[in-house]
């Protein structure tokens, strides 16, 4: 595959992209991983602050590599920092249900990204979606409908039926962040816009730690993912500081590989790649924790990946690029 260049100034190159994909999908999944092993003792938002200011060093030196601190400066500092924002929020409630929720099924649920994605195309793109693919939506949905199973009663299920709301808001923020990366991208280099969300990431821990670093919030609640979010700060000992420094220089790793493989070629190539952090989920989930998904769990994700699937397939089947000229690239 060849590197080419479009109408609009964006480079594609979507052998290099797809090796950022993998790339970036594999850190994730370690990280993801982390996160969940440390949430027993520590609060989020100190995880979050930690890595983050861990991963701007790393930022920074990427920067300098890909042309110096000018890269920084941009004409839309408004996009950029609702981009950022929608990462931060996608982050904190991923996060905050894998306290509460295993690690297969908290990622399968997110993965109806693409599907809103699907959604929110119509609208914001003003593209027209056909039956087919609105039927692969109604069908994601359904996967995820079979995974919560709110017909359940209190006493019948692990966590509260609204627990399973955090990893649908993350991906509904996640996917509002990718449409707005691949339009950000034409002028912004991968490493500056990690950059600019290291930056919020380290604004928002820092309120956090303001209004109840201290813990005082957290007393009397039992909801896992709550105490997981207001815990009081604690320094790091033993082993646990290895591990919130390998959780630093992987949000630096990831930052770049996601942002730098959706600039370099369309959304349609490269996210069904994504698609092999589901495996890679079960698989730490049952090596770490012994957690196995249950048949109902495994029929819901089995849909959610065949209807994500089948909606980029749709997309190619049909020859139709996912924007032209000015309009956003449709992301995941």
């Amino acid at each position: 595959m060849t590197t080419s260049t479009s109408a609009s100034g964006a480079v594609h190159n979507p052998a290099v992209g797809i090796g950022f994909i993998l790339f970036g999908i594999v850190a994730i999944s370690i990280n993801d991983m982390l996160i969940k092993v440390l949430s027993g003792g520590y609060p989020l938002h100190q995880m979050v602050f930690t890595r983050s200011i861990i991963g701007i060093v790393f930022s920074l030196m990427l920067v300098q590599m890909e042309g110096g601190w000018r890269i920084l400066k941009t004409n839309t500092p408004g996009l950029h920092l609702l981009r950022a924002m929608m990462l931060v929020v996608a982050n904190l409630t991923f996060f905050s249900a894998l306290a509460s929720l295993p690690l297969a099924e908290t990622t399968a649920i997110f993965f109806i990204a693409p599907l809103l994605i699907t959604l929110l195309s119509i609208p914001f793109l003003g593209e027209k979606v056909g039956p087919l693919r609105i039927g692969a939506v109604v069908v994601g949905f359904a996967g995820v409908v079979i995974m919560v199973r709110p017909w359940e009663g209190g006493d019948s299920r692990p966590v509260a039926w609204y627990v399973y709301l955090l990893p649908i808001l993350a991906a509904l923020t996640y996917a509002i962040n990718q449409l707005l990366t691949r339009k950000l991208g034409v002028a912004s280099k991968a490493s500056a816009m990690t950059v600019y969300v290291q930056v919020n990431f380290i604004v928002v821990t820092l309120i956090f730690w303001a209004i109840a670093g201290d813990g005082r919030y957290a007393v009397g609640i039992e909801n896992e993912s709550l105490i997981f979010l207001l815990r009081a700060w604690e320094w790091p000992q033993g082993r646990d500081v290895w591990l919130l420094l390998g959780l630093g220089l992987n949000s630096a790793v990831i930052g770049y590989a996601l942002a730098q493989a959706y600039r370099l070629a369309d959304a349609g190539t490269i996210a069904p790649f994504e698609y092999i952090g589901l495996p890679l989920a079960i698989f730490w989930g049952w090596m770490i924790w012994g957690e196995w998904p249950t048949p109902m769990v495994m029929i819901g994700i089995i849909l959610v990946l065949g209807s994500g699937l089948f909606v980029f397939l749709r997309e190619r089947q049909k020859g139709r690029r996912l924007v032209s000229g000015k309009r956003v690239h449709r992301r995941y």
